[in-house]
């Protein structure tokens, strides 16, 4: 079974449908662990609210920096499957193991050799997304692999807590579990993708931290991406923000499948959007729902205020996610398209240790408040920067 030609009742390729289904497989597996995570660490390991930020930090930086390489790595293959494979089974090999962690840097070994796993295989992936799409759709064949993505993290954590009610407090049970769906997203991919080579010339030079092959716009465009990113720590400060509020532990999964129900139903419809309205807007209005997101948990009372705010948070995923990748092959040919992508995810990277770093700091130096103001602050400084861009 081969993932070519178009179906015609989406519009969308075989290759797209397939990868959607691989990553909504795969982070069901995921997102059976991660909301739980951080209070794993904090609650059962007693790790403090520093250390989450530096495992999260040091787990999404590992994959941004390998996602470059393997940006790199596969125009010069010309081979994308093969490292979307290889990706994925590194990342599926380290969800069991969590069960078996007994020390808080047990957990930062295993999140970084799962994030090793996602720098892999993102950008191969992503650009064997926009070879399997026409430039009129691409908007939209992002904003659905996204969908799935996200549809992979409602089925997550609800199977999560389908087990916790079984197994009261049983975080590693659920972790151990987490295995199964990430071995189907391996027989899917190995047997449902197939390999589209890139256009035109391999690149056959070695790998250099420069923009200089890319259009002005990309660079810029990634220097913005870079001051945002600057203010988007990670959501497991959110979720400690919610457990704060009085969101109770077994409730938090279905906090996050609410979230990822948001991201699920606006994906879609936020990428095809910046087909018809132009990528750079869209963008900008997710921003300033990220912003107005963050300065409302920065003044928020009660686990109400908690869910309304994470319902608004996920509409900032739908229209930003598959649009900024959408942008990025936009202003990048076919042959340079892995690396773009890796440099795309590698100055989020650079950003994002710096950011969880800081933000766990500042809560613990002035508490959530401050944290969550700074990080509005430098989301609607880079929507601005974005806005005030003129390019056609």
């Amino acid at each position: 079974m081969a993932f070519k030609g178009r179906l015609p009742w989406s519009g969308l390729s075989r290759n797209v449908i397939g990868l959607g289904v691989v990553s909504l497989l795969n982070d069901a597996s995921s997102e059976m662990i991660y909301p739980l995570l951080p209070l794993f660490l904090t609650h059962t390991l007693r790790a403090s609210t520093t250390f989450v930020g530096v495992v999260e930090g040091i787990a999404e930086t590992t994959a941004s920096v390998l996602k470059l390489f393997s940006g790199w790595l596969s125009d010069c293959l010309r081979q994308r499957k093969r490292l979307v494979f290889w990706g994925y089974t590194l990342a599926a090999a380290t969800r069991p193991l969590m069960a078996a962690a007994l020390a808080p840097w047990h957990v930062l070994a295993l999140r970084f050799a799962d994030r090793t796993g996602k720098g892999l295989r993102t950008a191969p992936r992503d650009a064997l997304l926009a070879d399997s799409c026409t430039e009129e759709t691409r908007g939209r064949a992002f904003g659905f692999h996204r969908a799935m993505d996200h549809l992979g993290a409602v089925v997550g954590p609800l199977v999560a807590s389908a087990l916790l009610a079984v197994w009261v407090g049983q975080y590693r049970m659920v972790f151990a579990w987490a295995a199964v769906p990430a071995l189907f997203s391996l027989v899917v991919i190995w047997r449902g993708v197939q390999e589209i080579a890139p256009s035109g010339p391999a690149m056959g030079r070695p790998l250099r931290l420069t923009l200089r092959p890319f259009d002005w716009r990309f660079k810029v465009f990634l220097l913005i991406v870079l001051l945002f990113t600057l203010g988007n720590s990670s959501d497991a400060f959110l979720l400690l923000r919610a457990s704060d509020l009085g969101v109770g532990d077994r409730w938090l999964p279905l906090l996050w499948v609410a979230l990822h129900l948001v991201k699920t139903f606006s994906s879609t419809p936020g990428g095809a959007l910046s087909d018809r309205w132009g990528r750079r807007g869209v963008i900008i209005l997710g921003w300033l729902v990220y912003a107005g997101v963050y300065l409302g948990f920065a003044q928020a009372q009660t686990a109400g205020h908690a869910w309304a705010l994470f319902l608004i948070y996920g509409l900032y995923f739908g229209l930003t996610e598959g649009t900024e990748k959408a942008l990025v092959a936009d202003l990048v040919p076919s042959p340079q398209r892995s690396l773009a992508y890796g440099m795309y995810h590698f100055t989020l990277g650079l950003a994002m240790l710096p950011a969880s770093v800081l933000f766990g700091a500042l809560w613990k130096w002035q508490g959530p408040a401050l944290a969550f103001r700074v990080g509005a602050g430098l989301a609607l400084t880079a929507a601005a920067s974005l806005a005030a861009l003129r390019w056609r």
